[in-house]
C-alpha cells in the first residue's frame, strides 16, 4: 500500500513539473514574474550587453515601484554568454528549466540568438525583443515563439542605401561593405544587396565586401583590400561591434580613405562614440529608438527618469532605451492578464495589443500576424563625441561633396 501511495505522489510530481514547463505559472515564487536573458556581459562586445540590461532592469524597477503588476514583481535573471553562441546553449538550458523563466527578453546578437532560438522553440517559451535586427528572428508568418520590438537590419540599410543613392547620388558601385564574419555580418550584407538591386545592381561581385572574425579587432585585411580597391568606394556599410568598426575607420582614415561610414544600430553608439574619441570623421549610425536625450519624446522623458531612480550614476544610451521601451512593452502585456501570467498566456497578451501606443512618437502594433512592433529607424550623425540626430536631406553635405581618395 505504502508502495503505491509512494508511486502516485512520484506521478503526480511529474504532471506537475511538466505542467508548469507546458503553460502553468513560471516564477520564483507566487508573487514574482521572473525574465531571462543571455547577454554579453564580457568580451569586446559588454556594453551592447550591459546596455540592454540596464534598459530592461530599469522598465521593470518602473513597474515594480508602482506595486507591480497584479500583485506581482518583476525581476530578470541576467547570465553572461560574451556573445559566443556555445556559451548561449547552457544560459538558455539554466534559464528555461532551472529559473524556469516566463520569456527570455533582450538576448543580444544575431549568432547567439541561432543558437537560443531552437532551445526556446523546444520549451514553447517566448523569445522577446532580441538586440538584433536578423531576418531569422522575422519569418512570415511569423514564429509563435519570437516577437521583435524593433526594426529589422534590411530596413536600417535599406533606409541608408536609399539615401545613399537618392539623396547623394552614388551608384551602387560606390558602396562598399565591412560585415562580421557570421550570421550577423552576413544579414546584413543580404539585405544591402537587396536594397542596391532595387536601385538597378544587376551584379553583386561588383559590390566590394570585406570582413573581420567575430570577437576580434583583425580589421587590418578588410582595409587593405579597400584602400587597393580597384574601385575606390565613397561610402561604407557596417555591419559590426564597435571595436572592429572604431579600429576600421581611424585606420582608414589615417590611410587617406574619404568615405561616409554608416553602421547599423547593433554597433553601439555611445561605445563606438567612445572608440572614435576627438577624431573627425563623417559616421551615421542608424537608430531604431529615438535619441536618449530627446526628452520631447514622452517614452523618452520617462525612461531618464526611470534610469535616475534605478541608477543615478548611469548614463543614458541608445541600447538602454531600447532595452527599456521592451520592458515597457512586456509590462503593457502583463497588465492585461489576470491572475499567474503563463507562457502561453502572456504571448497571447502580447498578440491581443494590436496597435498602441508607449509614447514614442507613433503608435506601434502587434498581432497573431504581425510580430514586430515598430518599423522607424532614426538616423544619427557623429558630431563633437557624441551620436546626435541629423536628416537624411543632408547626407550630401555630411559627405563632403562626395569626394574620396586614396593615397
Amino acid at each position: 500500500m505504502r508502495q503505491i501511495l509512494f508511486f502516485s505522489l512520484l506521478l503526480a510530481g511529474c504532471r506537475i513539473g511538466v505542467a508548469a514547463i507546458a503553460g502553468v505559472p513560471q516564477s520564483g515564487s507566487p508573487s514574482e514574474v521572473v525574465f531571462g536573458m543571455s547577454t554579453a556581459l564580457s568580451g569586446p562586445a559588454a556594453d551592447l550587453g550591459k546596455d540592454m540590461r540596464l534598459g530592461v532592469q530599469a522598465g521593470l524597477a518602473r513597474a515594480n515601484r508602482a506595486g507591480g503588476v497584479n500583485g506581482h514583481q518583476l525581476r530578470l535573471v541576467a547570465l553572461d554568454d560574451g556573445y559566443e553562441p556555445a556559451r548561449t546553449v547552457p544560459n538558455m538550458r539554466q534559464l528555461l528549466e532551472k529559473e524556469k523563466v516566463l520569456a527570455v527578453i533582450g538576448d543580444v546578437g544575431t549568432p547567439t540568438a541561432i543558437a537560443a532560438l531552437p532551445i526556446a522553440i523546444e520549451q514553447k517559451t517566448l523569445f522577446f525583443a532580441p538586440f538584433t535586427g536578423a531576418g531569422l528572428l522575422r519569418k512570415n508568418p511569423p514564429d509563435r515563439y519570437v516577437i521583435n520590438f524593433r526594426a529589422s537590419y534590411d530596413e536600417e540599410i535599406a533606409a541608408m542605401i536609399d539615401a545613399l543613392i537618392d539623396g547623394a547620388g552614388l551608384q551602387p558601385r560606390d558602396v562598399a561593405f565591412f560585415t562580421q564574419r557570421d550570421s550577423y555580418g552576413d544579414a546584413g550584407f543580404s539585405g544591402g544587396i537587396a536594397a542596391l538591386q532595387r536601385h538597378g545592381l544587376q551584379d553583386a561581385n561588383q559590390v566590394l565586401h570585406v570582413r573581420y572574425e567575430r570577437n576580434t579587432l583583425a580589421v587590418e585585411n578588410a582595409l587593405a583590400t579597400v584602400i587597393y580597391a580597384e574601385h575606390t568606394p565613397r561610402a561604407v556599410v557596417m555591419v559590426g561591434a564597435y571595436g572592429p568598426c572604431a579600429k576600421f575607420i581611424k585606420l582608414a582614415h589615417e590611410a587617406g580613405l574619404r568615405a561616409l561610414y554608416l553602421n547599423v544600430s547593433f554597433v553601439g553608439s555611445n561605445p563606438l562614440a567612445t572608440e572614435l574619441g576627438p577624431l573627425e570623421v563623417p559616421v551615421v549610425v542608424t537608430q531604431v529608438v529615438p535619441h536618449p536625450l530627446d526628452s520631447e519624446v514622452p517614452i523618452v522623458r520617462e525612461y531618464l527618469a526611470d534610469l535616475k531612480s534605478f541608477d543615478s550614476e548611469k548614463k543614458p544610451g541608445f541600447g538602454a532605451l531600447e532595452g527599456y521601451i521592451a520592458a515597457r512593452v512586456m509590462v503593457a502585456a502583463l497588465e492585461r492578464i489576470p491572475g499567474e501570467p503563463t507562457r502561453e498566456g502572456v504571448i497571447d497578451a502580447l498578440e491581443g495589443l494590436g496597435e498602441f501606443d508607449l509614447g514614442l512618437g507613433k503608435k506601434m502594433l502587434l498581432g497573431p500576424q504581425q510580430h514586430q512592433a515598430s518599423h522607424r529607424v532614426w538616423p544619427t550623425m557623429l558630431r563633437n563625441g557624441a551620436f546626435v540626430p541629423f536628416s537624411w536631406v543632408n547626407i550630401t553635405k555630411l559627405m563632403g561633396g562626395g569626394e574620396s581618395r586614396t593615397p
